[in-house]
């Protein structure tokens, strides 16, 4: 797992950003392009996300069929990047609320 994805990572480098590229072939894109194709290709849901700074929001999508997930960073300036995915999500409880 963790050398498929240090793989990913080092070929999104070297390959050209086209508009019909898959997840494996993406490392940062224009974010409506990104979203649509978790959307569409891979069957991912947003389960959530968060700000981490003034500018970058991370979201974590998951495919409900087969589990794989990813997190996304999104920037301010539309662009957003895989900062990494995975397989075999698993969701362990609800949130509750501390009041």
């Amino acid at each position: 797992m963790r050398s498929t994805l240090a793989f990913t990572l080092c070929a999104a480098g070297l390959v050209p950003q086209a508009g019909s590229a898959t997840i494996a072939d993406v490392f940062c894109d224009d974010s409506a392009r990104l979203e649509r194709q978790l959307l569409t290709i891979h069957g991912a849901q947003k389960l959530g996300g968060g700000m981490r700074g003034p500018d970058a929001l991370l979201e974590v999508w998951i495919s409900p069929s087969s589990g794989d997930w990813t997190l996304v960073q999104s920037y301010a300036n539309g662009t957003s990047c895989i900062v990494a995915m995975g397989e075999h999500w698993e969701m362990v409880g609800s949130l509750h609320d501390p009041a």
